[in-house]
């Protein structure tokens, strides 16, 4: 396959130059060109073609939000990963710009440490999650025993819903919060790969998108409908029966899939608390995290629907439960809450209901 080109975008001279340098130097990419501003990087974007670009996303006068905005003009489906910092104004602007369609981001290292350590940092990081975006469309078989057939299970009363997404996650997510009725009848629990600080911020946007109330999740917290809970970054978040009422428990348990939160974790306790009541949905995202979750739900009795291949950011996660026959159906974003409420329309009357 011929090398990744990659578009560098950044104000910073020495940013740029470690950025090239460390592409560089992987025999899988090439440095397509690397430009100060988000103006050349419009002008430049129609003549380099690259497969990707990483966009600063604090830069004077335009900045990577405007020129993320400009490129979805040029190029809907090309793949940008925000280069951000951790803490501070620049964390804001990173999730609005998830949110707004870049597919992902990478973290600045911090101004602690050697050069050395600085371009590890960034190879590690990034290096994987450019080749991801641009050639791991699907996820890897997946070693998790498959159920015999899809859409085995019969509907049956769903009183909890359990999400999980990864790269393109907060874009997916702002597009589905919207479409939740204010009189939706189960709580929702999701977990989408972040760092603390990100996770925090997302619940509030999202919070903003919909008539719910989105927060992130806090040990002990009793679960109830129009709520959704977000897994704090660096936790895992679980629920768990508590006398008559479920409850959130966090925990820093090993990372499950490299992560931490982890969707495989909430999944299983999911499955655990609420049987056959549970339905969990799989959005885009890379890796195969929350394929052994969906197998816990469906052994339980529960669904599990999953977005699809066109719609998805990268197919990894959802593409995982597929090839693993654990997908009660697959839909389109634009179809997934219409089968969700479907799904909860199916609730049956019973006076041992939770909710």
């Amino acid at each position: 396959m011929p090398p990744i080109r990659v578009l560098i975008v950044d104000d910073s001279a020495v940013i740029r130059r470690h950025l090239t340098e460390v592409l560089a130097a992987d025999p899988e990419i090439v440095v397509a060109g690397a430009v100060g501003s988000g103006h050349l990087a419009l002008a430049t974007i129609p003549e380099l073609k690259p497969d990707l670009v990483t966009l600063d996303v604090e830069m004077p006068g335009m900045d990577g939000i405007q020129t993320l905005m400009e490129i979805r003009k040029l190029a809907t489906r090309l793949p940008v990963i925000m280069f951000s910092t951790l803490t501070g104004p620049g964390a804001a602007k990173t999730v609005e710009a998830l949110a707004r369609g870049a597919s992902d981001y990478a973290l600045k290292p911090s101004g602690a440490g050697s050069a050395e350590k600085a371009r590890a940092s960034v190879r590690d990081e990034l290096i994987p999650k450019i080749k991801g975006l641009c050639r791991a469309r699907t996820g890897p078989a997946t070693t998790v025993p498959a159920l015999a057939t899809q859409g085995s299970n019969p509907p049956a009363r769903i009183d909890l819903v359990a999400i999980a997404s990864s790269t393109g996650g907060p874009n997916a997510l702002g597009a589905l919060m919207p479409q939740l009725p204010r009189d939706f009848p189960v709580p929702i629990v999701i977990v989408q790969h972040m760092p603390a600080t990100f996770t925090r911020l997302l619940a509030a946007r999202l919070d903003n998108l919909t008539e719910l109330q989105v927060q992130e999740g806090k040990e002990g917290e009793a679960v109830e409908k129009g709520q959704v809970w977000i897994a704090p970054g660096d936790y895992h978040m679980t629920v768990r029966r508590q006398g008559t009422k479920l409850v959130l428990g966090l925990n820093q348990g090993p990372q499950e899939n490299s992560c931490r939160p982890a969707a495989d974790a909430l999944f299983r306790s999911v499955a655990s608390s609420q049987r056959e009541n549970a339905l969990g949905v799989v959005l885009t995202g890379m890796g195969a995290d929350g394929t052994r979750g969906s197998l816990a739900i469906r052994e339980a009795g529960g669904a599990v629907v999953v977005q699809d291949e066109a719609s998805s950011v990268v197919w990894g996660m959802p593409g995982s439960v597929v090839a693993a026959k654990l997908a009660d159906k697959i839909c389109p974003l634009d179809a997934i809450v219409p089968e969700i409420l479907r799904r909860v329309a199916f609730r049956r009357t019973s006076a041992s209901a939770a909710f």
